[in-house]
């Protein structure tokens, strides 16, 4: 049995998701996503969307207009749901085929879908979009009546959706946010959309892309990493390949030793783990190093919310809140605003954890990385909006 110090399972978690030792690499945006598996999409612009974050932590040489640009380019990438709405790279997509069948059995069953979907409307969306090209769902807006049912701008919204959750739709482009769907066919390669893979060789790769880019996770990880597995699909998963997996056991934050299984080549994983840097780093609510908050908390002890979705009266932080990362360990969360017209980021809030000890270092540290985030935005002022903030995260 291997066993893995809380040290070690840090430094491993932070090298599995590009956040260790970060260095003047040459950019290469489509390589960072294929590295993570996929990057989660998310409409809230409080500084910079989520994935754009996402992709500049790794690489700060990273623009935002970097990834529309590789959407747009046929044949890089694809976007669909893993545990949410995110960005995949085009070779995985027929490995994402039982996704597809799973999702339109899922919707086919509900009643709402039942009650909306109509194979006449479904064939009046594939005929305007291939007459016309890639829509948007206001493209829509004109009220049409299919037998007997009135169709308004919101059934063909859900029938969109719909398409898109079973594949017959992909994103196009996506132009303020707003997604334009496109035929399959028209978006992806013929020999990616036409490749077949079994199910079985589908779960196994899905369990093993997983494992891959966790290092070690238990079964229930690996279900949840991509969001289209079942617990079963999993555990039959593991069972038949024990041959190809290490059994190990790693200490989270309290001490305790957690059953876990990882890859191979673990060992070599962690003998070649450098030691972290001192840099600090704000990292995005919905990166992929914070997304399994359980996980978060076991292996930094850190526990954390992001509260947009709670009442302003109930929150105990506020309403976007950023973790902040030094070396392999949370020392903060920040909360920020960024005024894009009045050029600058205005920082609203700070709170240390409450073992560290903030120095006048320390600040220096957050200030440098406050102006390289700012900087993302094309904003080089950073505004402190309490003016007493300093002298309270001393104490």
């Amino acid at each position: 049995m291997i066993k893995i110090s809380n040290y070690d399972i840090r430094l491993l978690w932070l090298n599995s998701n590009g956040l260790l030792n970060r260095n003047n690499q040459k950019l290469d945006v489509l390589q960072i996503i294929k590295d993570l598996g996929f990057v989660q999409i998310d409409s809230i612009q409080n500084v910079s969307r989520a994935h754009h974050h996402i992709l500049w932590s790794r690489n700060k040489k990273y623009k935002e207009n970097m990834l529309d640009d590789l959407l747009l380019e046929k044949g890089k990438i694809f976007e669909h749901f893993t545990h949410d709405a995110s960005l995949l790279p085009i070779e995985f997509y027929p490995f994402w085929k039982g996704h597809f069948k799973r999702t339109k059995e899922r919707l086919d069953n509900s009643k709402y879908y039942k009650d909306i979907l109509d194979e006449k409307g479904i064939q009046n969306i594939i005929n305007r979009i291939k007459n016309e090209g890639a829509l948007h769902s206001k493209d829509f807006k004109s009220k049409v009546k299919i037998e007997k049912k009135m169709w308004s701008s919101s059934h063909y919204k859900t029938t969109l959706d719909y398409m898109w959750y079973c594949g017959i739709l992909t994103t196009a482009y996506r132009k303020s946010f707003r997604k334009y769907y496109e035929l399959s066919e028209n978006i992806i390669p013929p020999h990616i959309l036409n490749k077949n893979v079994l199910e079985n060789e589908q779960i196994s790769w899905l369990c093993t892309q997983a494992l891959n880019r966790l290092s070690v996770a238990s079964a229930k990880e690996i279900k949840n990493f991509w969001g289209s597995l079942s617990i079963k699909d999993v555990n039959t998963w593991i069972r038949n390949n024990k041959d190809n997996l290490v059994e190990v056991e790693w200490e989270d934050n309290e001490g305790k030793q957690i059953k876990s299984f990882a890859t191979l080549d673990v060992e070599t994983r962690l003998d070649n783990l450098k030691s972290s840097n001192s840099k600090i780093q704000i990292i995005n609510p919905f990166d992929p190093a914070i997304r399994d908050r359980i996980r978060l908390k076991k292996i930094f002890g850190f526990e954390y919310k992001i509260e947009i979705f709670v009442p302003k009266e109930k929150r105990i932080w506020g309403y976007y809140v950023y973790p902040i990362l030094q070396g392999n360990k949370f020392i903060g969360r920040i909360e920020l605003k960024a005024d894009r017209k009045a050029k600058e980021l205005n920082v609203l809030n700070f709170w240390k954890e409450n073992d560290i000890i903030w120095s006048d270092k320390l600040q220096l540290k957050l200030e440098e990385e406050l102006s390289s985030f700012a900087s993302l935005v094309d904003i080089k002022n950073v505004k402190w909006i309490k003016n007493q903030l300093f002298r309270q995260i001393r104490v």
